[in-house]
């Protein structure tokens, strides 16, 4: 496929706009700064000459491209989310593009200190000759998920001036907030009107994911003894060190993020707060399967109680909440949404990986939201840190995976 790319030019211009989300904002957009970037995708989309292109209220991009086939295709959205994580700032971000990549460490001029090394990041090493996109060493680059949002885009210009590619009506999605758990809260599914769904939002070359964690959260709230220390002696039952009991309890060796990997899941503690009567530890549960999930929440309460033994006095509540789902259960209905685009890696020479995410994407919850929604790679790797790179040949792949994939669509349909 012959496409005189622009999603390296689009990229640069994208991760230099500052879109940092904010956990602790209760506002959608979290941070208003993200409809800076939505402001400057519209104005693109409407230069292509996608008339409905527009930014909501909530920091949402909606664009439809019109189809140029007279079949009754399934409407198909490509989704990735604006915001970058709060992990690592995103702001004043300066990227560099290493050309002719020979596989040597990457020293980021602006902070010596901050090297690429290839055996830290192997992926590397599968790069050599490639043009490699990194920060300056100050920031993260923001390739999470700019690289997809800037890939959707070439393809959207691609296909605005070649009418004569067959396939059916596309619809853009562009989120806010995805780094903080939020990228589809306000979404209008009634008005994005697509029948299937990917997000460019994936890491190596060729991979695409139809299978992520499931996920729910935690809250051990302990109620402890409370009297004034110095006449406290048998009487008070610190909640605060009860709560530091239950933590020293959790395992190390299984169980936990340090420990597992693979399709193995984990009990994870995220924050604790509170006082002498009263404190709370917040944890994330993960597993590939509902039953896991359920064990491990057993696994909690059993521990808690087990501690409790030794404060009798004091009690505990465990709130369990479900965040998200595998949408593998989902996507297991509609087989062909990960054959077509594993077709599409195919049609660009590249051999497609069918693999699972030990964590979650918008794609989780659209597929649960009436949009069956794999991940397909964005190329973006050492996401939320300042060593976060991205190869401008693994874009103009992504670009391609997207083309072939409309076509496919179009091919399916009788």
């Amino acid at each position: 496929m012959n496409i005189n790319h622009t999603v390296t030019e689009r990229f640069l211009r994208y991760v230099q706009i500052d879109t940092q989300s904010d956990p602790n904002s209760p506002t959608c957009p979290s941070t208003e700064k993200q409809k800076d970037l939505g402001r400057v995708l519209v104005e693109e989309l409407l230069a292509m000459g996608i008339s409905d292109a527009h930014l909501d209220a909530h920091g949402y991009v909606y664009a439809t491209i019109p189809a140029t086939s007279d079949k009754a295709i399934p409407v198909i959205c490509f989704c990735s989310h604006m915001d970058t994580s709060p992990d690592c700032s995103g702001k004043n971000v300066k990227p560099m593009v290493h050309k002719n990549y020979q596989g040597t460490d990457l020293v980021l001029p602006a902070d010596a200190t901050q090297v690429i090394r290839t055996k830290d990041h192997p992926a590397l090493l599968d790069q050599m000759g490639n043009d490699i996109v990194t920060a300056d060493g100050t920031t993260l680059l923001g390739a999470d998920n700019k690289a997809g949002v800037a890939e959707i885009m070439d393809a959207a210009h691609y296909l605005m001036q070649h009418p004569e590619i067959k396939h059916g009506k596309i619809r853009i999605l562009f989120t806010p907030d995805e780094e903080i758990g939020r990228g589809v809260d306000k979404v209008d599914m009634q008005k994005l009107g697509a029948d299937f769904g990917y997000t460019m939002d994936g890491e190596t070359l060729g991979h695409i994911e139809d299978e992520t964690f499931s996920a729910d959260g935690a809250t051990l709230t302990i109620h402890g003894v409370s009297t004034h220390p110095g006449f406290a002696k048998g009487k008070m039952e610190n909640a605060l060190k009860i709560a530091g009991h239950i933590l020293a309890q959790l395992p190390t060796t299984t169980c936990s993020p340090e420990s597992t990997e693979g399709m193995e899941g984990f009990v994870h503690p995220t924050s604790v707060a509170g006082t002498l009567e009263q404190a709370a530890i917040n944890f994330i549960i993960r597993d590939f399967n509902d039953q896991g999930l359920k064990e491990k929440a057993v696994l909690l309460d059993d521990l808690a109680k087990k501690v409790m033994l030794g404060f009798p006095n004091s009690s505990y509540t465990l709130e369990v909440r479900e965040q998200y789902r595998n949408m593998k259960n989902v996507l297991a209905q509609h087989p062909q949404v990960v054959e077509y685009a594993l077709e599409a890696i195919r049609r660009t020479d590249v051999t497609p990986v069918r693999s699972s995410i030990r964590g979650g994407t918008d794609g989780s919850r659209l597929s649960f939201m009436g949009l069956p929604c794999p991940n397909i790679y964005a190329g973006e790797h050492a996401f939320h840190s300042r060593h976060e790179w991205v190869s401008v040949q693994d874009m103009e792949k992504a670009v391609q995976t997207i083309v072939h994939l409309v076509q496919i669509w179009e091919e399916k349909t009788a």
